[in-house]
């Protein structure tokens, strides 16, 4: 197709919750020039004309003969959704019954016959292609250039079976290169293993099918090439219906202007015919839906429930929606953590939570020239119950949080195994969302003979117990000395951690405030004054400005 004058052949996309068997589309084409518009000089009589109008007439004429009076060409159907409307090609084809060689083509031959009893076509240049046709397999071939020796690719090959692509050379059937491109949407939000081995692209199935019209000349051979696509119409079954190009509305007719040596030119309107739905029916139908979503909405609660999951009494719920990012700057290369959760006093989880875990062996790349990073991005998930054994105003003891411990280690081609470092880091005690950055160290050998081995056959001094990285569990008493214990810092782990917290005392407006502040004391709160690690920061912090004040006061003296 070439000189689309009229600007607009976008696609339109429609949804709709009426069946699609519904739709109507009616279209009216009309010849606008050609060979019967061109004015002529011998349509006048030889004898009333004179000498002068036989230099006039054509080459071989006779005196006899006369041109045909214009007639303007106009037709109008209304097509329906798959129905089949036969060309004259096909009527042509499939009128031998020795050209049908699948029985789609045989029932194609039965209708064509009994069409032809019945009259013949009921159209001279409308028809259509639905989407049983090999037209509607074969269409829409997209091309990476504009060259006409370019050929298809393995990959453009593959997807002629799940997008509707034509196999061979470009052959325009309508299209404008500019204003007709195709708008096909890739994605498929939620593919199945199937379909991914299959197809190998993401696709969504569509039913097609194309108002053609026949624009060649009816003394002339048949020939697909005069063939050209008025209107493609797809619905992908979830209610949203494209028509390619637009429905004419109060636009101005589409145009068409044939590659044939007569160049003409045919315009035509596309509107919609599909009859309204009556107010008793619609009435019905908004019923049904009703009833089908409340139907639908029952079913949805007695799965879920209508209620929102609250925790009992006095009792704390802590969700942790974990994140190992990376690790970065650590000696060997080939990193994974091993992290576990330890849990303190009036602390608990369900048996099924994973309390551990172990991440996938990481690559170190360089990064600003300055640092080895190993990016894990390791997701792990906790639910922790915090429930002290009684309620009481007097007891000023603070709650311990839970802590995170990770182990570092790291691992080459001859399985040997070194340890990188040990870390660890208190959960923080207000909800958000959390970037930390755990600092390492790993312990060292009394001898230069462990780093040899740690160097050649691998292995390295570890702990006994990973939680002496902070106070272990098993000390009990009132100081716990590390003096001699050589270390060596390494790299760091970092964390990413968004933290909830639900429990009922949130919700308590009639609670006084002595006993809700008490009690969010006890539940580990949200405040400043109740978060552990931050009374602790705050009494370091005045033990050393006391510290600072009595050697200035000794100083004086």
């Amino acid at each position: 197709m070439s000189g689309d004058t009229t600007a607009d052949f976008g696609t339109g996309y429609y949804r709709s919750k009426d069946p699609i068997k519904n739709l109507r589309i009616s279209v009216k084409l009309n010849k606008v020039t050609g060979s019967s518009l061109v004015p002529t000089f011998y349509n006048q009589d030889e004898e009333a004309a004179g000498p002068s109008a036989l230099e006039m007439m054509p080459l071989g004429s006779r005196p006899s003969m006369k041109a045909p009076a214009s007639q303007k060409e106009e037709e109008e159907y209304t097509f329906t959704w798959q129905q089949k409307v036969f060309s004259r090609r096909e009527v042509q084809l499939y009128s031998n019954p020795a050209r049908c060689e699948d029985p789609l083509e045989e029932r194609y031959h039965q209708e064509i016959t009994i069409l032809k009893e019945g009259g013949g076509r009921k159209t001279k240049r409308l028809f259509s292609y639905i989407d049983s046709d090999r037209f509607s397999n074969n269409d829409e071939q997209i091309l990476a250039t504009t060259s006409p020796n370019e050929t298809p690719t393995f990959l453009a090959q593959k997807m002629q079976n799940v997008r509707r692509r034509r196999v061979g050379g470009q052959i325009d059937r309508g299209y404008g290169e500019a204003s007709r491109r195709r708008k096909v949407d890739l994605v498929v939000q939620e593919p199945t293993d199937d379909h991914i081995r299959s197809a190998h692209v993401l696709d969504t199935p569509e039913t097609t099918m194309y108002i053609m019209a026949d624009l060649g000349n009816f003394e002339e051979e048949v020939s697909e090439e005069d063939e050209y696509v008025l209107c493609a119409i797809k619905t992908n079954g979830q209610g949203v219906t494209s028509l390619t190009p637009d429905l004419t509305r109060h636009r101005d007719p589409y145009i068409i202007v044939t590659n044939n040596p007569r160049r003409d030119s045919f315009r035509y309107t596309l509107t919609l015919a599909s009859q309204p739905i009556s107010w008793k029916e619609q009435d019905r139908e908004n019923k049904m839906y009703r009833e089908l979503y409340q139907r639908h909405s029952d079913y949805i609660k007695t799965y879920v429930g209508q209620e929102f999951e609250m925790v009992p009494d006095n009792m704390l719920r802590l969700m942790v929606l974990g994140e190992i990012v990376a690790v970065k700057n650590y000696e060997y290369d080939n990193l994974y953590v091993h992290y576990f959760v330890e849990l303190p006093r009036e602390w608990s989880a369900d048996r099924s939570q994973e309390m551990a875990g172990v991440t996938q062996t990481c690559k170190t790349k360089e990064v600003n020239k300055q640092e080895n990073v190993a990016y894990l991005s390791h997701p792990f998930e906790l639910e922790l119950f915090y429930r002290p054994d009684e309620v009481d105003q007097d007891d000023d003891r603070l709650p311990q949080w839970p802590q995170i411990f990770v182990e570092v280690l790291s691992i080459d081609s001859w399985q040997r195994y070194r340890t990188e470092g040990y870390g660890y880091i208190t959960i923080p005690s207000t909800p958000g969302t959390h970037n930390l950055e755990i600092r390492t160290w790993r312990p060292l050998g009394r001898s230069s003979h462990d780093e040899l081995r740690r160097f050649f056959i691998g292995g390295s001094p570890e702990l006994e117990d990973p939680t002496y990285a902070a106070l272990p569990t098993t000390h009990d008493g009132p100081i716990l000395s590390r003096f001699g214990f050589r270390t060596e810092s390494t790299g760091s782990v970092m964390l990413k951690l968004h933290i909830m917290q639900q429990s009922r005392i949130f919700l308590e407006k009639s609670a006084s405030r002595r006993s809700v502040g008490t009690l969010i004391d006890r539940l580990g709160g949200l405040t400043m004054q109740t978060s552990v690690q931050n009374v602790l920061e705050s009494f370091q912090r005045a033990r050393k400005r006391m510290q600072a004040a009595r050697q200035t006061l000794s100083a004086i003296q």
